[in-house]
């Protein structure tokens, strides 16, 4: 990270320093900083709050991308509140032990990164729900909840704004993965996101549901579920072979249908409901690199 400070204690600058340059960082000093000549940017600033209030107030505004802690030597509103205000992060209090320096600093930090992250993410999800139109559905906020759909996706942005309204976590299990079992039996408080239900026998499809009975579960089956002893919801998207404005190949669609049906019917039916033979499905198999489920 690239470091500032600005301290007029020379002593104590050094040795912050001093530590920082032995932890890896890059670190410029200043004792009295002339704003005109602050040309790099920082990721932290420490600033002393010794300086003369205005002062201050302009570093922080000029550094309002930066990490900015306070070094202080009282609590007043001139030393902590007002330059909070102003948008320094937190403070710290002389004399201070250099190990509480850095954990403040590497806090903010990580906690800087984490909300760039969770900011990306959330651009990301909007861009991928931005063309799902789920408008008139909403799924209840008892579980366990099914959501039968042609559109996994779909299914997707209601899980979604579901854990968003309720304010939980979720935890993503493909219910095609061979340790399933153990994911769900795993202590978890928030929301169980569990895909691809169509793909379990009927026995497994009764215990799972025993599992879940005291757990907040949503499920997504890509087909009928007629069994199905919870709440169920059914989403069913008008237009499931647009996919980001595009056609999908047949050999996409061919490989989205094996993927996800292969554990449920057999080569010979599986085929027929394709449309080709079991030797074409063995082609298409090798040719689009699907392995298949024992």
């Amino acid at each position: 990270m690239n470091i500032l400070i600005i301290e007029s204690e020379i002593y104590l600058a050094q040795k912050v320093v001093s530590r920082l340059l032995d932890d890896g960082h890059n670190c410029d000093f200043v004792e009295t900083p002339n704003i005109e000549n602050l040309t790099k940017d920082y990721d932290i600033i420490l600033l002393s709050t010794s300086l003369p209030g205005a002062l201050c107030k302009t570093i922080i505004r000029r550094y309002n991308d930066s990490i900015i802690l306070l070094l202080v030597s009282y609590i007043s509103d001139e030393t902590v509140t007002d330059p909070i205000k102003e948008g320094a992060k937190d403070y710290i209090m002389k004399p201070f032990i250099m190990d509480e320096l850095v954990r403040k600093i590497y806090h903010y930090r990580e906690c800087k990164s984490l909300r760039k992250e969770l900011h990306t993410l959330r651009e990301y999800l909007n861009f991928q729900f931005d063309e799902v139109d789920t408008t008139g559905t909403v799924l209840p906020t008892s579980f366990p909840i099914l959501i039968e759909t042609n559109s996994q996706i779909s299914a997707d942005k209601l899980a979604f704004e579901l854990a968003r309204k309720l304010d939980y976590q979720m935890k993503f299990i493909s219910l095609n993965s061979d340790n399933w079992q153990k994911q769900v039996n795993e202590k978890f408080h928030g929301i169980l996101y569990l895909t691809d239900y169509h793909s379990l026998k009927k026995n497994s499809k009764e215990n799972l549901n025993k599992l879940i009975d005291d757990k907040k579960c949503i499920l997504v089956s890509l087909e009928k579920e007629e069994d199905f002893p919870y709440a169920k919801v059914e989403f069913q998207k008008s237009d499931t072979i647009m996919m980001t404005n595009n056609i999908m190949t047949i050999n996409d669609y061919v490989k989205m249908m094996v993927i996800s049906y292969q554990s449920k019917y057999p080569d010979t039916e599986l085929s027929k409901k394709l449309g080709i033979s079991r030797k074409s499905l063995w082609e298409k198999r090798k040719k689009l690199g699907i392995e298949k489920k024992k």
